[in-house]
């Protein structure tokens, strides 16, 4: 669908906006740095990329398919084809929801994928337009600004999936109720996400580090090295978390457990109070003759006084030894999975849907208003 391209011609000027016979030329032509950025690829989006640029159909479904695929490395001698994951910021879950970019590196050219708006491309996007200097790198380094951008923003994720172990925590300890439950297992399906993508995905950037490929020059491998520090480092922590969901999900269970023995002791109370209130009418419900009380006029209202008495003093005790507790309050977990915009790079650089929905809003207000004025 939406085709983004810039091209850096071999005398160092910048073009914008190719259209595709353009983008097949500079392709073609083999010298300075194509981008092309394609997003929410089509089947039609497909026949170009293998038929007018002739690269390889089974990298070529991998982009128009709509499954996940796990990150890899394809190499197809003149050019390769990687597979990075990321956070999908643009929608809103109550879990953690991951996206995928696929980039064709050659020589002299970069050819991006993803089948959602991504702010990472949208700020690499925007550094360009303000400074054409990561297209004079090369290939190698304006992969590398892509991939790095799409790891930087998995942080903001990871701390907010720090902060909501920290709020689990501290009511599960206080107040185990049903929701918290439900919060836990989100936050350990998030994690486990999380995971699913960033483990083998230190061993596809620790192949760009090691020189594996002659179109990664030397002087970016030490970039591509520290990307795969920064993915350690996210696994370390998400791992971290997902100890924590274990460890939250145990203290919960003891927690039921300790609310179910405070029921028995509710239990418990009440069985005690009516004991002695049961052994008393019991007493005075018999149907012996010779009882003098049945015979007195004040004995009915002291069989309740003694009633009451007992009641009171045995409910006196129980809450004197801390049997009773009031005024529990309940957590409320009702809150997507959001993360806050000013955390991700490119957040603030307009995408595609954003445009799309100011255009239709304008074109709307404009066709209300000619409406109005008749």
């Amino acid at each position: 669908m939406p085709i983004k391209a810039y091209y850096l011609t071999p005398d160092g000027n910048l073009q914008r906006d190719l259209s595709r016979e353009q983008i097949i030329a500079a392709y073609d032509s083999k010298k300075g740095l194509l981008w092309v950025d394609i997003s929410e690829t089509t089947e039609e989006d497909g026949r170009f990329l293998e038929q007018d640029l002739h690269l390889h159909h089974l990298a070529v479904e991998d982009c128009v398919s709509f499954d996940i695929h796990p990150p890899k490395i394809d190499n197809f001698d003149d050019y390769l084809f990687v597979v990075v994951h990321g956070i999908n910021h643009v929608i809103e879950s109550d879990t953690v929801e991951t996206a995928e970019i696929g980039i064709f590196i050659g020589k002299n050219f970069v050819i991006s994928n993803h089948n959602y708006p991504s702010y990472s491309v949208s700020y690499i996007q925007q550094k360009i337009e303000e400074n054409d200097r990561l297209m004079r790198r090369g290939s190698d380094f304006l992969t590398h600004a892509l991939i790095d951008t799409f790891i930087d923003n998995v942080m903001p994720t990871i701390d907010r999936m720090t902060d909501f172990a920290e709020e689990i925590e501290e009511e599960v300890i206080h107040r185990p109720q049903p929701n918290v439950l439900d919060a836990i297992m989100k936050l350990k399906r998030s994690a486990l996400k999380v995971h699913r993508v960033m483990a083998p995905q230190r061993d596809v950037l620790n192949r760009f580090s090691r020189g594996e490929f002659p179109m990664i020059k030397k002087e970016a491998q030490i970039f591509y090295r520290d990307i795969y520090d920064h993915v350690v480092r996210i696994e370390d922590l998400n791992q971290s978390i997902l100890d924590r969901a274990d460890n939250a999900l145990a203290t919960y269970l003891s927690s039921i457990a300790n609310k179910q023995n405070e029921t028995m002791r509710v239990l418990s109370i009440v069985a005690t109070i009516f004991l002695p209130l049961m052994l008393l009418v019991g007493i005075y419900g018999m149907n012996f003759d010779n009882m003098p009380e049945l015979q007195w006029s004040w004995g009915y209202f002291m069989v309740l006084g003694i009633i009451g008495f007992v009641v009171l003093v045995l409910v006196w005790r129980f809450w004197a030894s801390g049997w009773f507790a009031w005024g529990k309050r309940k957590m409320t977990w009702v809150k997507p999975f959001v993360v806050e915009g000013k955390k991700i790079q490119g957040y603030l650089t307009p995408n595609i849907i954003r445009r799309q929905k100011q255009s239709g809003n304008s074109d709307d207000e404009e066709k209300t208003r000619r409406e109005e004025n008749g």
